[in-house]
């Protein structure tokens, strides 16, 4: 292990390779010292022409670029430095990480609904409660959510005016919702 003399030493001093051959300006026939570095092309940017200060301006002039690159490419290319050209994915998704993610006990999956039970008739215990909500089997969660707001709006009591047949209605839909809801809850998948 090195001293910490020895880390500070190579850490903070100057760097004397560079002091020892300085560079010339790879401008033809120029003989100034090159200490002003310029990307060779946009494909070698991290390749360099050395210049001196006259020449780096004149070549700071000239350099372009997006030149040679059609608009379709240079949006593109834009697009590609908004995310400082790091792979990005849509909010709510993984992107490549989906593929190499195994899940075969499923609790890292999105909440999907439920298919239905595959027969077509329903159970016979649902048969009241979906005749009350106005739903044919098979349904679903989300088209039993959507029904049971429609007929809570449209059966509560206090819209019309504390009625109690209207009170005895939406207890019949609320035990219906409760009923169905249990019964999807049930259903593999």
């Amino acid at each position: 292990m090195r001293s910490t003399a020895a880390r500070t030493r190579s850490s903070y001093a100057p760097d004397t390779r560079a002091a020892a051959a300085p560079r010339a300006c790879d401008s033809p026939g120029c003989t100034a010292p090159g200490a002003f570095r310029a990307p060779k092309s946009r494909d070698a940017l991290d390749q360099y022409w050395w210049f001196c200060l006259e020449h780096v301006r004149e070549y700071n002039r000239t350099w372009d670029y997006y030149k040679g690159m059609t608009p379709a490419q240079i949006e593109a290319e834009l697009r590609r430095d908004t995310t400082w050209r790091r792979p990005s994915w849509p909010l709510g998704h993984l992107g490549a990480l989906d593929d190499l993610l195994a899940d075969p006990l499923g609790l890292l999956a999105r909440r999907r609904p439920r298919p239905a039970p595959p027969s077509e008739e329903a159970p016979p215990e649902l048969k009241r409660p979906l005749a009350i909500l106005g739903l044919a089997w098979p349904t679903t969660r989300e088209n039993v959510k959507r029904r049971y707001k429609t007929l809570v709006l449209a059966h509560h009591p206090d819209r019309h005016g504390g009625s109690p047949e209207e009170e005895e209605k939406l207890k019949d839909i609320n035990a219906a919702y409760a009923a169905v809801m249990r019964a999807l809850r049930a259903v593999p998948g």
